[in-house]
């Protein structure tokens, strides 16, 4: 029971949130009586202690539920009506998802289903309907009057951990990354959650999210998804502290991890079959050689990059062989940017193709440019070369090797190198061939396995 004395109240001294007015004590002034006895009677029923008419909170103005949904009134424009603003609590207007596995980073909405991704766990739900499972165990679905109905969780102990901007989505295929177990994943319309980063790439991509683990989740530590609708190809960046970043992206057709690139950006997304990225707040259109026609291939953000390919040589893989030559299949223009075997032998590089500047080809100066420049010769549209190898410590190039006077051979410089494999690096300069698409089909090389 309350007794109140009427009287003038004086102004707080210091404001509060939800706490009432503080009244003055003095004579005059209002105060109050609180008494914990019924009817204020002597030994009548006493009041237990319990909620308080004013209770002082810690965070008044909202409640975080980080593993919660709530949904307003509805929108619909044709008839005029707007209630987004109104959540009823006399509604039943929330539902929750198990908070053991952490919050909900990304919603996303596929047909009549939610899709719910938290830390470590990816569910589904309901819309406008509801399963109504048989003794059995079988489903059937039903309606109802709850817009987020029955939350089923996917198979897996997956989830996108703190990663929303990994999400990328075509067609029914859902992409994303989960640091926590350093993988990236995919999510199929039949529920399943597949790997993708164990095709070829488990212990590179275990290492770089691993990184980011190390460093902690900071503004500086991202990683990006989107599709390439141009290229049908899944792109991430991770990005590391400071200016340490990794572009890659996985192609459905070869069920890999295809190619890398220079680029570092803060947003992707396609529109109308173009992909576009965001870097420094500027909107960049990518694959638009044809529409620009200045801009040219490995061009990304007025920065042109060249494009290179990096392979293996290892036919017979328990023989250790002698690499004689290096040969391609493909377009004039690639360069051999480096070759280097097992044995650390390595080879000088090789320029691309030019064709001899003197007017008559069968003149000895032309003969002699053709031999003696280190770079590839074409034949029945083919190109191959000599290996030639570098010796320890020596700074001499492709362009400044030449052979003594006197000479035509360059003796002991044309002996390959030797190793059980060799790793060839593919170059094409892409500032020379803007507009020009070169490709490569194939690289060789000659070997002989009796030398050491």
């Amino acid at each position: 029971m309350r007794a109140v004395v009427e009287g003038t109240p004086t102004t707080p001294t210091t404001p509060y949130n939800n706490v009432p007015r503080s009244y003055s004590t003095s004579a005059g002034g209002d105060w109050y009586i609180e008494e914990s006895r019924i009817r204020g009677g002597y030994n009548n029923l006493s009041v237990d202690f319990g909620v308080k008419a004013y209770i002082v909170e810690e965070h008044p103005e909202q409640q975080d539920r980080i593993n919660t949904m709530i949904y307003s009134g509805i929108f619909n424009s044709r008839t005029g009506v707007n209630n987004t603003n109104q959540f009823s609590v006399a509604e039943s207007i929330t539902r929750s998802v198990d908070p053991a596995n952490g919050s909900i980073q990304r919603l996303y909405a596929e047909d009549t289903n939610l899709i719910i991704f938290q830390q470590d766990k990816v569910s589904k739900a309901l819309i406008d309907k509801d399963a109504i499972y048989s003794a059995e165990g079988s489903a059937s679905i039903t309606s109802t009057r709850e817009v987020i109905g029955q939350i089923i969780a996917f198979p897996g102990e997956y989830g996108i951990s703190d990663d929303p901007f990994s999400f990328a989505v075509y067609g029914y295929r859902k992409y994303f990354t989960d640091r926590k177990r350093n993988a990236v994943l995919r999510l199929d319309t039949n529920g399943s959650i597949t790997e993708i980063s164990s095709f070829g790439m488990h212990d590179y991509f275990r290492d770089k999210l691993s990184a980011i683990n190390n460093e902690g989740i900071s503004i500086v530590n991202k990683i990006r998804g989107g599709f390439d609708f141009h290229t049908k190809n899944y792109v991430l960046s991770i990005q590391n502290t400071g200016n340490t970043y990794t572009t890659v992206n996985f192609d459905e057709d070869v069920k890999g991890w295809t190619s890398f690139f220079d680029y570092k950006p803060t947003f992707m997304t396609s529109l109308n079959s173009s992909f576009y990225s965001f870097n420094s707040g500027k909107i960049w259109k990518h694959h638009a050689a044809s529409e620009v026609g200045v801009t040219g291939y490995g061009n990304f953000y007025t920065v042109v990059y060249n494009s290179d390919v990096s392979l293996i040589l290892n036919s017979q893989p328990s023989t250790v062989k002698n690499f004689k030559t290096i040969g391609y299949e493909g377009a004039i223009g690639w360069e051999m940017e480096s070759m280097v075997a097992s044995s650390s032998d390595a080879s000088l590089p090789i320029i691309a193709y030019t064709s001899p500047s003197s007017t008559n080809l069968h003149t000895l100066a032309a003969l002699e440019e053709n031999i003696f420049t280190l770079n590839f010769k074409r034949k029945e549209n083919k190109f191959f070369a000599n290996l030639q190898q570098q010796l320890k410590g020596s700074t001499t190039t492709a362009t400044t090797l030449g052979p003594a006077p006197g000479e035509v051979l360059w003796g002991s410089y044309v002996s390959g190198i030797k190793g059980f494999w060799a790793t060839v690096k593919m170059k094409i300069n892409n500032t020379t061939f803007k507009l020009d698409k070169k490709e490569l089909f194939a690289v060789s090389s000659d070997i002989d396995e009796s030398s050491y």
